[in-house]
């Protein structure tokens, strides 16, 4: 856990796919500790418990209440709402039951069934290729290129009450898992082709809403997260888990924000997606 940065990625991209799922180490501790008392290994129960302090070094902070707190001005949604969803106006409504200013949406095959539920509350849109932006406040848009030969990305700048502020919405390229093993190349690329364009934004207020697939632990993320604050690490609670929805084991959809506070953020409960939706709100 400690020396995590120093698996390299040059066999099977194994560093990454170990980054991936580190807070799941954690398993081992209760399973060592039983180990332990059952031999009754004084040894054992000391180096169980330096695991378990090193654990709670590295996520202990997510598990710590009163996070965040106070009045909000902007309310945010995210979702992968899945290509294959089988109830699109259903997770339509459920996102706008949120009371959300802002919902960002990505993999969508089909904008119509999301339009025609969202436009009554949301007067204001952007769809560029798979991913959209739905807004109670006036935008402007334009694409992002993320280097993936189609459109996964957008710009938009909303005119919010409390000021102007940049919203990227983003669908990076997905990993796969195989005999070569942790693939994540084109991925990776789509993290610098982003993070570039997030790097040359104007505007003091950030916010980056999407699918990153990839957890805040993998260093090939450092790029794009660098210079930006995850909302659900500064006002959430737990590990915020999102994918897959059934029973989630990474946090792969996120918040990043930039020149705001987040004052709370949580995960959403299952739509018909494979992603569950996030949320945060946020002091401008």
């Amino acid at each position: 856990m400690i020396g995590h940065r120093y698996v390299p990625n040059r066999l099977g991209n194994i560093g990454s796919f170990l980054e991936t799922f580190l807070p799941w180490l954690g398993l081992a501790v209760p399973l060592l500790l039983a180990v332990a008392l059952l031999t009754r290994s004084k040894v054992g129960t000391a180096a169980v418990a330096l695991l378990a302090v090193v654990w709670l070094g590295q996520f202990g902070q997510l598990l710590l209440p009163g996070k965040g707190g106070g009045d909000h001005d902007l309310r945010v949604v995210s979702h992968n709402v899945g290509a294959s969803n089988p109830d699109p106006a259903g997770t339509a409504a459920a996102l706008a039951e949120t009371g959300a200013d802002l919902i960002a949406l990505q993999e969508l095959s089909d904008a119509s069934a999301y339009r025609q539920v969202l436009s009554k509350t949301y007067p204001h849109s952007a769809t560029r290729g798979t991913v959209a932006l739905w807004s109670k406040h006036p935008l402007t848009s334009s694409s992002v290129d993320i280097g993936i030969g189609w459109t996964r990305a957008l710009r938009a700048q909303v005119q919010t009450p409390g000021g102007p502020v940049a919203v990227y919405v983003a669908h990076l390229a997905s990993v796969r898992v195989g005999s070569e093993g942790f693939s994540s190349e084109q991925r990776n690329t789509t993290i610098t082709e982003l993070a570039d364009s997030i790097a040359g934004e104007r505007l003091p207020k950030v916010l980056v809403l999407g699918d990153f697939n990839g957890t805040a632990y993998d260093r090939e993320l450092a790029p794009l997260t660098y210079g930006l604050t995850s909302a659900h690490a500064q006002a959430g609670f737990g590990f915020g888990f999102t994918w897959p929805s059934a029973f989630p084991l990474a946090r792969i959809d996120h918040v990043l924000i930039k020149g705001m506070t987040a004052t709370d953020a949580a995960v959403l409960g299952r739509t018909g997606s494979d992603h569950r939706p996030v949320q945060a709100d946020l002091k401008l």
